[in-house]
């Protein structure tokens, strides 16, 4: 893995020249005639309209906390400060925390609340402060971190999403994160529309990836704990509804082939693949191995694989 010399995250030179706060002028207008995702809703969320991702113009959060289950760089030894947002932009069957991203549960807080959960988690010694499903609430999110900013926040942003997201809106995250760490779920837009109700993901999720890369680059760290860089996550799923060769084939021809993967076999059937018959099941050892020969197969060799037996 490639390593630095500790730096200052980026949303600490935007906040110190000024030009966060050209950032957040544009993002906050965008919640009048909502376009923060490839939806493209158009709703008045100032005025209490909802679109797909059923949110207001005050993040929902599901809870925060120290994690110790992400990639090793990410958890590192002291855990990663987790803000888990209510809601989003996708409709996933299988979702395996339906109760917070499709019902909705959590508790509407201020922009300041938020900025003083980033400080919580840093004293409590995180090493990153890590927003998940974060897309539908950026401009709350980039608000709270510029007032984060000017009281003592100086960990990496870690910017954790379904990889469904609007290149126009990725562009002025540009330097405000500093890690990205993204899904790249299908392969397939009919797959992803079915069973995500996501419209267009594979030229949106890529178009992102690619931007995200010019962005932060491969993955770096220092003394072991990720600082800077993208990690691609992507979840096996049976029948090779994730299209598993061609997202490695993308991601090794078009990214390029020291790019950071997280190959996770964790697919259990919850939610609504409970009664679908190709996919109430976990994923079997054949499929699994096929997922590793396809990273293997596409010259990917950065990353980390769970092993089959973890998921039992």
């Amino acid at each position: 893995m490639n390593t630095i010399k500790k730096a200052n995250p980026g949303y600490l030179g935007l906040y110190e020249s000024g030009e966060l706060d050209k950032r957040l002028l544009i993002l906050k207008n965008i919640y009048s005639k909502c376009c923060l995702c490839p939806h493209i809703c158009g709703v008045d969320r100032n005025s209490g309209e909802k679109g797909v991702c059923h949110s207001g113009n005050l993040p929902k959060v599901a809870s925060y906390t120290v994690h110790d289950g992400e990639e090793p760089p990410i958890s590192g030894s002291k855990g990663s400060g987790t803000i888990f947002f209510s809601g989003c932009t996708g409709r996933c069957l299988f979702c395996q925390n339906y109760p917070i991203s499709q019902l909705g549960v959590g508790n509407e807080v201020t922009d300041d609340r938020l900025a003083e959960m980033m400080l919580e988690l840093q004293d409590r010694g995180c090493h990153n402060i890590n927003f998940v499903t974060p897309t539908h609430f950026i401009p709350s999110i980039v608000s709270a971190i510029q007032l984060a900013a000017s009281k003592g926040l100086k960990i990496p942003i870690v910017y954790n999403s379904s990889g469904y997201e609007r290149v126009e809106i990725v562009r002025l995250l540009a330097g405000i994160i500093d890690i990205y760490l993204p899904d790249a779920k299908y392969s397939s837009d009919v797959d992803a529309k079915e069973l995500s109700g996501f419209e267009n993901y594979t030229e949106n999720n890529r178009n992102a990836l690619f931007e995200m890369y010019q962005q932060v680059g491969n993955l770096k760290t220092y003394r072991g704990i990720a600082v800077k860089g993208l990690l691609v996550r992507h979840l096996i799923l049976p029948e090779n509804l994730a299209g598993t060769f061609e997202t490695m084939k993308y991601l090794s021809s078009k990214i390029s082939t020291d790019v950071f993967v997280s190959i996770m076999g964790q697919y259990f059937p919850a939610y609504q693949a409970l009664k679908l018959h190709h996919m109430n099941r976990k994923v079997s050892s054949f499929e699994y191995q096929q997922a590793l020969e396809s990273y293997e197969e596409n010259g990917l060799h950065n990353g980390w694989i769970q092993e089959y037996s973890d998921m039992l």
